[in-house]
């Protein structure tokens, strides 16, 4: 296979510092990178998130970096670095074509990163040159400079369809060997993300159950008594009884906005510490906002009123909770009453918020760990949240592939779609279960806006 250059955005690394050992193929390829991706990198180093992690991490790798000769042309520069086996080419201009227009930073940025790809279009003659970002209008940029184009390879990977919920019809008499039978009994053709089943009868009934260690666990009504928050269609009676059992290890779940996914969560997570199986929930939001404006607002950490904002989804939360414990009068009549109940909730459940950043060097114990906003997360991230979990935790992973705000990140290649992807094989180390919620539960609003905008 030929050798290839390839001019990488600044939006790859920031993906993921690995991304440059993938295209560069133990060696075989050169990778570029323009001035203006070094600039860019330096100024994300400060950031709290994921984003200035791997801009440190790209740092790390730098300095490690060997040069191995510096090539001045006319009118451009050229270091060429050496880190192990990875061939990395730094090159800059004299002199732009584009002059930097502040109101438009990122667009003049595109634009000299493209110029720099020109220079080694011209330099790397004989090598095929590409130019990868992630950035459709920067793609569209050097494509209307005759420079090749691509995105990431895990941009291309089709995201399979998961059967999670599978329909069998069957004769009625068999209803009474149902519970604790093995699936394998009943569906031959069962797979390991066919998490839950419904179960159609010929005389008209139908029953539902979720598949733990191979067997079948009916979902009765008496499943969910004493719960001040209980489902209200079939996805969220899978989802809860597949938390409230605590038969898994990581709960995953991909699920459309308003359909209820992070207070189901809370309420199951409360029950089983109110079943003493947990000390406390650990709460981990991973929002755009968490990775890219902490540094913004002054962030330290457990300043809570700094980022009030970022905490709104989890008081929502709590406040639904605290009001379904009150009665409708005291809650309506009393704000205090509420916000009381809610201190409550946070002692008695000793409800902890984490900040991704805020894990490394942590080990988590005795804990719900409830994952939210998973779809802005990296593939880095969730190694890292992961790797703190001990064995006396069990996760929830919460996110929606409909509402991704991470622009380093797409449905394919974020920590939730990776997560649904491993449900597909059986692993030795834990156990996994999967679903996707569909339904808004919010109300008409919810209803109405899925109706119109997701023809």
């Amino acid at each position: 296979m030929a050798k290839k250059v390839f001019v990488v955005d600044t939006n790859v690394v920031l993906n993921d510092i690995h991304n440059i050992h993938r295209l560069s193929e133990t060696g075989e390829n050169i990778i570029v990178l323009p001035e203006t991706v070094l600039i860019e990198l330096e100024d994300k180093k400060k950031e709290l998130g994921e984003i200035g992690y791997q801009a440190r991490e790209f740092a790390r790798l730098l300095a490690r970096a060997k040069v191995k000769e510096a090539d001045h042309n006319n009118g451009y520069k050229i270091a060429k670095l050496y880190i192990d086996r990875l061939a990395v080419h730094i090159i800059s201009k004299d002199h732009y074509e584009t002059d930097m227009d502040m109101t438009h930073m990122s667009e003049s940025n595109d634009k000299r990163i493209i110029e720099i790809a020109g220079v080694a279009q011209h330099y790397y003659k004989g090598l095929r040159t590409i130019f990868v970002s992630l950035d459709v209008y920067a793609r569209t940029f050097a494509i209307l400079k005759n420079i090749r184009t691509e995105t990431l390879h895990d941009d291309r990977e089709d995201v399979p369809e998961f059967p999670f919920i599978k329909t069998i019809t069957m004769q009625s008499m068999h209803v009474k060997y149902l519970d604790l039978a093995p699936i394998a009994e009943f569906d031959p053709d069962h797979q390991p993300n066919n998490f839950c089943y419904i179960f159609e009868m010929d005389d008209g009934h139908t029953y539902y159950g979720i598949i733990e260690n191979g067997r079948i666990h009916l979902i009765g009504e008496q499943e969910f008594r004493g719960l001040k928050v209980k489902p209200v269609n079939v996805e969220q009676r899978f989802y809860m009884k597949a938390i409230l059992d605590n038969c898994y290890d990581i709960v995953v779940v991909d699920a459309k906005a308003g359909t209820g996914k992070t207070l189901l969560a809370f309420t199951c997570a409360m029950k089983l510490i109110d079943k003493k199986h947990y000390d406390k929930i650990i709460y981990v939001r991973n929002s755009i906002e968490s990775l890219d404006k902490g540094a913004d607002v002054g962030y330290l950490a457990g300043n809570d009123e700094k980022f009030r904002v970022y905490n709104m989804a989890l008081n929502d939360t709590l406040e639904h909770i605290a009001k379904k414990m009150l009665k409708k009068s005291e809650a309506r009549e009393n704000v205090n009453a509420v916000e009381n109940k809610i201190l409550e909730l946070i002692g008695k459940y000793r409800i902890e918020k984490l900040w991704p950043g805020e894990a490394r060097g942590r080990t988590l114990s005795d804990a719900v760990v409830i994952l939210d906003e998973w779809q802005n997360s990296s593939e880095k991230t969730t190694q890292l949240i992961l790797s703190r979990i001990d064995n006396s935790c069990t996760a929830i992973v919460i996110g929606s592939n409909r509402q991704i705000d991470n622009f380093y990140l797409n449905r394919y290649n974020n920590g939730l779609t990776s997560l649904l992807r491993e449900t597909r094989i059986d692993h030795d180390e834990l156990t996994m279960f999967a679903i996707e919620l569909k339904k808004a539960v919010r109300g008409k609003y919810a209803e109405f806006s899925e109706k119109v905008f997701e023809k």
